[in-house]
C-alpha cells in the first residue's frame, strides 16, 4: 500500500518536471535582429531585444561609415539563415547598400523591415519590400 502514494507522487513530480521544460521551451520565442547605425542598435539593445545565441553571434550589427559592404551583406545572410530570428530590422540607408541582397529575399520569414535613423530619414520609393507589396493590390481594389 504504501508503494502507491509514492509513485503517485513521483509520477506527478515527473509531471511537474516536464510541464516546466515544455513551458520553458515554449517561452522562448523567435528574435528580432538589428542592422543600423550606432543609436538605432542601442535603442533597440537597450529595449531588450539584444540576444547572443549558443554559438555566441549577436542578433544585431552596428554599421558605420567604415564597416564594409560585404560585412554588412554577410550579417544579413547570416540572420536570413538563422532558424531564431523572425524579423530583420535594418536602417534605409543600410539597406541601400545591399539592396541586391535584400531584393534577391523573397521569403516571408524573416520579415525585412526596413526603419529610419536618425540622421536619414525614412524614404518609402526606397524600400522595395512596401514597392513589392504594393504591387500585390491593385489600387482598385483597395476602395
Amino acid at each position: 500500500m504504501s508503494a502507491d502514494p509514492l509513485c503517485f507522487c513521483l509520477y506527478k513530480r515527473s509531471l511537474l518536471i516536464e510541464n516546466r521544460k515544455m513551458a520553458l521551451h515554449s517561452a522562448r520565442g523567435k528574435l528580432i535582429s538589428v542592422i543600423g547605425d550606432e543609436d538605432t542598435c542601442v535603442g533597440f539593445l537597450l529595449g531588450g531585444v539584444g540576444e547572443i545565441n549558443k554559438n555566441r553571434h549577436p542578433n544585431f550589427m552596428v554599421v558605420d561609415k567604415n564597416t564594409p559592404v560585404s560585412e554588412v551583406e554577410d550579417c544579413f545572410r547570416r540572420f536570413v539563415k538563422r532558424d531564431d530570428i523572425d524579423i530583420i530590422l535594418i536602417n534605409q540607408n543600410c539597406a541601400e547598400l545591399i539592396r541586391h541582397v535584400i531584393d534577391a529575399h523573397t521569403s516571408p520569414v524573416p520579415a525585412v523591415l526596413e526603419i529610419p535613423s536618425k540622421d536619414h530619414p525614412y524614404d518609402a520609393s526606397k524600400d522595395s519590400i512596401l514597392r513589392r507589396a504594393r504591387g500585390m493590390f491593385n489600387p482598385e481594389d483597395l476602395n
